[in-house]
């Protein structure tokens, strides 16, 4: 149905006069009794009587003035819903435990007034992404950016949360009473980060680390989840993994666990905020403006050539 027609239908049923609606519509006399007579063809009824005192409603257009008037409120309800600054942002953040999250939190946290809607799409490719920002399904997502070319003309990538690194090892581990780790130090020391596809952005940036600096970083075997992976490490007097200082894990007290400063360089695995260059949402703005303003890169930091 044509929801001009039904506005024009509802405009004269106020006015009573077709010039009165016209001039209420910013339209002409003609054009609102043309709109009136294709909703009528339309609905197969004629919804008013004129004469020379105005338009009076018929039986049929009494009948359908409630329904109109419920169909523009809908319409317009719809309309409101998907304006700038009128529906909340969706911002995909890869994985709920790791930095972005952290950071849209902190965000929040500020201003618990704004209206976030934070997802993780089930798609974690860089691919899968840009297509979600393209297609309007998030306004945000953050991703690790190999190839600036695959952002075309529409999109943005800014490089604004540094994640920097820590060795999470257990009590037993040679490492595990020391204040920092120098990157060097950890050659002797096999690092598990299972399930990292060897092309991906993750798998890309941390071969390339290993080489750098001699390290020995095991990718192979199943991912049986973070809390499998914790126990183990717990556990072991040689098992370590990287973690960012930006995420989020639990365990129990008695795992006593160490997060340990990786310094002399510092890895920093660079994520990028994905966004179209046309996105009016107010609230990207000012999330855009809150990263940008925490974000500092250090003089002792190490990112991969691709990042650079």
């Amino acid at each position: 149905m044509d929801l001009a027609g039904v506005r024009t239908f509802v405009a004269v049923a106020d006015a009573r006069r077709f010039q009165a609606a016209g001039d209420e519509l910013g339209i002409s006399q003609q054009a609102v009794s043309k709109r009136v007579a294709a909703l009528e063809r339309a609905l197969g009824v004629r919804l008013f009587a004129r004469s020379g005192r105005g338009a009076t409603l018929s039986v049929e257009g009494q009948a359908f003035l409630p329904h109109a008037r419920e169909l523009l409120g809908a319409a317009d309800r719809a309309t409101a819903s998907v304006r700038p600054g009128r529906r909340a942002l969706r911002v995909d953040v890869l994985h709920r435990r790791i930095a972005p999250a952290t950071r849209l939190h902190a965000f929040y946290q500020q201003n618990p007034r704004v209206d976030l809607d934070v997802v993780v799409l089930p798609d974690t490719s860089v691919e899968g992404a840009l297509t979600a920002v393209v297609e309007g399904r998030v306004d945000a997502a953050f991703r690790g950016l190999l190839d600036p070319t695959m952002l075309g003309p529409d999109l943005v990538a800014e490089r604004l949360v540094r994640d920097r690194h820590e060795i999470l090892v257990g009590p037993r581990h040679p490492l595990a009473d020391a204040p920092v780790v120098a990157l060097a130090d950890l050659a002797p020391h096999p690092i598990r980060m299972p399930g990292l596809a060897p092309e991906s952005e993750a798998g890309r940036y941390y071969r390339e680390l290993a080489e750098a600096f001699g390290l020995t970083i095991d990718v192979r075997g199943p991912v049986f989840g973070a809390e499998v992976q914790l126990t183990e490490i717990a556990r072991s007097p040689t098992l370590a993994t990287f973690v960012g200082e930006g995420s989020q894990y639990l365990w129990p007290a008695h795992y006593d666990l160490r997060r340990i400063p990786v310094v002399d360089p510092t890895p920093v695995f660079p994520l990028a905020i994905l966004h179209r260059r046309d996105n009016a949402h107010p609230l990207l703005a000012e999330l855009l403006a809150f990263l940008r303003a925490g974000c500092r890169p250090r003089p002792d930091e190490w990112s991969p050539d691709w990042a650079r």
